[in-house]
């Protein structure tokens, strides 16, 4: 649903007004080209801009398939150039300052699985019960709760690895496990008015949780514990990047992420390979030297 709501929107209010009166046959790549730049003109930002000709991209090579027109003249242009968002993790010291803040908070459990399993938003805000395994120990990631035409909705993972299996770590068994007992209570003091959707994080009465609300929340907690203010998905960058300190196989941190590619990992995650460099070595030296004694 919302990757159709995203495209309905692109062709409306983006595509259709400048495109839409050139036939098929006669759109030429300098048509694509003013399209791109009459949008960043507009105050697009690039990244949009480059969502609003991936639409385009795909549409045209429907197209083509179809025998429609020969060549997709959208593949000829270049989208405008997007600035890497500079990720804030947190070091160990940090991460453990943030859970130690979120002690007791009725939450406590939401931000420690966002943290410790690298779950994005609305992935954590989507988790259900049915999905998540406190004796055998394990969570499916299935579902992401969104804001779509203004209702919250549960819809598909962003990407067929993001539906993955997950292993728990004992701590968080026991914080899901403590959470659902207080759930439970709520749910009893709710009586009739419990909405239930079989979420696993909700609101007192059992609907689900708006992500903009948990964020404002999570930059309170910040600044509650004295920590620097970032984005909710710096706690998913947090996670990858101190597993992969801890000497984690970049691999197994792209099937936690959910990541399609082990490049996108690595290009993510770029901050951090100089120290696994210098681990790699230091872990060959060590090995040398036991040896040559």
């Amino acid at each position: 649903p919302w990757t159709y709501k995203g495209y309905e929107v692109h062709v409306r209010l983006h595509i259709k007004p400048a495109l839409g009166r050139i036939g098929l046959d006669k759109l030429q790549p300098l048509h694509v080209q003013q399209l791109i730049n009459e949008r960043s003109r507009a105050g697009l930002k690039p990244k949009s801009v480059r969502y609003v000709l991936g639409t385009l991209r795909a549409a045209l090579n429907q197209a083509v398939r179809w025998g429609l027109i020969s060549r997709n003249p959208a593949t000829l242009v270049d989208g405008p150039r997007v600035d890497q968002y500079e990720i804030s993790p947190f070091s160990p010291d940090e991460a453990r300052a943030f859970l130690m803040a979120v002690k007791g908070d009725r939450l406590e459990a939401l931000y420690s699985v966002a943290l410790t399993m690298g779950l994005r938003q609305g992935e954590a805000l989507g988790l259900r019960w049915q999905d998540v395994d406190l004796d055998l120990g394990y969570m499916r990631v299935t579902k992401q709760l969104q804001r779509i035409d203004g209702h919250l909705q549960l819809v598909e993972p962003k990407t067929k690895r993001s539906r993955r299996t997950l292993a728990l770590p004992p701590s968080i068994t026991k914080a899901l496990d403590a959470h659902r007992d207080r759930q439970r209570d709520e749910r009893a003091v709710a009586g009739e008015g419990w909405v239930d959707h079989g979420l696993v994080f909700t609101t007192i009465e059992g609907k689900g949780l708006d992500g903009t609300a948990i964020t404002k929340q999570f930059h309170s907690i910040l600044e509650r514990a004295g920590l620097a203010q970032r984005r909710f998905h710096d706690l998913r960058h947090s996670c990858a990047t101190l597993l992969l300190v801890q000497g984690v196989s970049p691999r197994v941190v792209m099937d936690l992420l959910g990541h399609s590619q082990i490049g996108l990992t690595m290009n993510t995650y770029s901050h951090v390979i100089p120290d696994l460099r210098r681990d790699a070595a230091q872990r060959m030296e060590e090995l040398i030297q036991e040896n040559s004694h």
